[in-house]
Order: structure tokens, then C-alpha cells, then sequence
């Protein structure tokens, strides 16, 4: 068996890749194996969010390797521009760092596109400061939103809360090219890309890291994956979600917290959707494939993995062919979201799509 060269994006993708959705997002990465003997090759199409890419891009190379035959397309459109594709029926899957939206919804109504949403791994974003600072050790979603809100003034610590100090904060994050950007933006402002402008950008966690490690003064935020790499020479804040639920505590953002859904607003479940009318039996063997191999590749790519009883959940769902959102109900906040209460709740058709977060 010859096998053709398969294509990878660069290492920056495995991080968190950025949303460069435009220019080089219309190209479609394409990661093959060729097949035996010259035969025909059955493929799996794939686009959507960048966010989820490198989960996905992961699984499609062990997959590959795996599966004689196998050639599995990933497109990079964006979370809105893959509904857009696999709504019209142009792809098989479609990657999503956010549950189908209403208006979404409505489309794959009037163009008769089935769905079935599967949840695949939860991403996490941390806090952090210098390994010296000794006076925050928890910071609120609403302090966060002061801080980072457009047009913001505070470039003091004391100006944040009058008990700290009277020195500059020095701010590090992603550079609005980057999904974590859009994702924290969202979270804590309620408006991806609301952001103030003044303070240091990278799509390189390594670079944030070692400004902030190096900045007594300084405070940032990226992946959960890459500081617990990098916990010797940062601090993370805990984070206390009090404008987001209506009261809560500090909380550290861990494994455990992203998966039992009490770190909040920074942490939500990722998600593919798949169409049922287009599960080939190797769209089938991959779909199960990515949910066998979802929990341990996760952490390879910046994400947390989800519990194994969440991921039996979701290949029951997929195997009964369920259809439908769960998570894209109205009234649901993803973030912090339980997935495997939410999907026990479901499986009784009389339960509500309430009570979505961890008490």
C-alpha cells in the first residue's frame, strides 16, 4: 500500500488556531490516505470553526493512519461559515465551538437538513498573573469586564479595587486574529471581539506566557492546556462567574472544574454536528472513532476532555441517529454547561433543557 504525504497546517495551528477566517480560510486543508490498489476512495467532508480544528485535524490523522482507504477533508470556514456549508448539504460534519444558533435552526428547517449534535470536548481559558503578585488570588467576571471592556480606563491595579496597589496592570492576550479572543470576549462581554485595544497581543501562547512571567505588573489570559504546561512560572487567578449567574465563589479553573461545570463563564463544550443522510459507513466509523479517541487526544491540543460517561452518552445519541439540539435550546448558557446531565436530561423526552449549570 503507497501512502500519499498528508498536508498539516503549521504548529501554531495545535494551539488554539486563530480565526483567520477570510483569505486563507476558503482553501480547504485536504489530509488523505490513498487506498490499495488505485481503488475509489470513500471521504468524509469536514468544515467549520477554527477553534475545533486542530481536535478535529488530530483525530482525522489517527484516523488515517488506521483506516486503509480513508481520506478525510477538513475545511476551516468558521463556526457560522461551516453551518453555512453543511446546511445547504454541502458537508458531512461541521465543526462548532458553539451551539446552533436559533436563526441556524430555522435554516436546516426550510432546507430539511437533519442534524445531530454531538459534544466532543470542553475548552477552558485561565487567568493569569506574575508568580509574584500576592495581592489577587481571585478575580470576578465582572472585574474582567471593567478591565477589558472597550474603551476602558483602568490601567491601574488600584483603580480595580482600591485595597490593591497603586501600580500599572500591564495586559497580555490573543491577538483578535485568534478563537480564544473571540471566545473570552464573548464570555465576559457578551459580544465577540468587544475589546478594549491597549495591551499586548500574540496568537502565541508562548509569547504571552513569557511577557506575563516576566512582568511583575501583568496580567493575561489564554488556554487552560497550555498554562497547566507552563503552572512553575505563572499564577492563575481563580474566577468568581458573580455577574454571570447571579452569585457564586471563587473558583480554579482545573480538569475537574471545566468538566463538572463550576468554572464559569470561562469554559463551554465544543461540538461537531453531523448529518444523518450523509453517514457513509466511513463517516460512521469516524464519527465513532473521534468519540473513542476525543478525551486523550484533547489535551494534546489545548482542550479539556470530557468524561468517559459523557462521551457513551453522545455515541448512544449518534448511534440512535438522534436528532436535534440539546445545548442550542433557547434559554441554555453554554458556558459551564454539564454535558453529561444535560444529555441524561434529554434522553427523557419530558425533561427541560433547565438547570444547565452546576448549584
Amino acid at each position: 500500500m503507497s501512502t500519499l504525504p498528508s498536508v498539516s497546517p503549521p504548529d501554531a495551528f495545535r494551539l488554539r488556531l486563530p480565526g483567520w477566517i477570510g483569505v486563507a480560510l476558503a482553501s480547504v486543508l485536504v489530509l488523505s490516505l490513498a487506498g490499495c490498489g488505485g481503488g475509489s476512495v470513500d471521504s468524509v467532508g469536514i468544515d467549520g470553526s477554527s477553534t475545533v480544528f486542530p481536535l478535529t485535524e488530530a483525530v482525522a490523522e489517527e484516523f488515517m493512519a488506521e483506516t486503509s482507504g480513508a481520506r478525510v477533508n477538513v475545511g476551516v470556514s468558521g463556526t457560522g461559515g461551516g453551518f453555512s456549508k453543511f446546511l445547504r448539504g454541502e458537508t458531512a460534519i461541521n465543526d462548532a465551538s458553539r451551539p446552533i444558533s436559533p436563526e441556524e435552526i430555522e435554516k436546516a428547517e426550510a432546507n430539511g437538513v437533519e442534524y445531530i449534535e454531538i459534544p466532543v470536548a470542553y475548552d477552558g481559558l485561565s487567568v493569569v498573573v506574575h508568580p509574584s503578585n500576592d495581592w489577587i488570588d481571585c478575580i470576578s467576571a465582572r472585574e474582567l469586564e471593567t478591565l477589558w471592556e472597550p474603551g476602558s480606563a483602568v490601567d491601574r491595579w488600584n483603580q480595580l479595587r482600591e485595597e490593591f496597589p497603586d501600580r500599572p496592570i500591564d495586559l497580555y492576550g490573543p491577538g483578535t486574529a485568534s478563537g480564544t479572543y473571540d471566545y473570552f470576549t464573548e464570555a465576559i462581554m457578551g459580544e465577540s471581539g468587544a475589546s478594549r485595544s491597549d495591551f499586548t497581543a500574540s496568537e502565541d501562547d508562548n509569547v504571552l506566557a513569557q511577557g506575563i512571567s516576566g512582568t511583575e505588573t501583568a496580567l493575561g489570559y489564554f488556554g487552560l492546556a497550555y498554562y497547566e504546561n507552563n503552572a512553575q512560572d505563572l499564577k492563575a487567578l481563580s474566577v468568581d462567574p458573580d455577574s454571570m449567574d447571579g452569585g457564586g465563589s471563587c473558583v480554579a479553573a482545573s480538569s475537574e472544574t471545566v468538566q463538572n461545570g463550576t468554572y464559569r463563564p470561562l469554559s463551554r463544550p465544543l461540538f461537531i454536528y453531523v448529518n444523518p443522510a450523509k453517514v457513509t459507513p466511513t463517516v460512521e466509523s469516524f464519527v465513532q472513532f473521534y468519540l473513542e479517541n476525543a478525551g486523550a487526544l484533547a489535551a494534546d491540543v489545548g482542550y479539556v476532555g470530557m468524561p468517559e460517561d459523557a462521551y457513551e452518552l453522545v455515541l448512544q445519541r449518534f448511534e440512535s441517529r438522534t436528532t436535534g439540539t440539546v445545548f442550542g435550546a433557547e434559554g441554555v448558557d453554554p458556558t459551564g454547561t454539564q454535558v453529561e446531565k444535560m444529555l441524561r436530561a434529554a434522553m427523557d423526552t419530558t425533561a427541560a433543557p433547565a438547570d444547565t449549570t452546576a448549584q
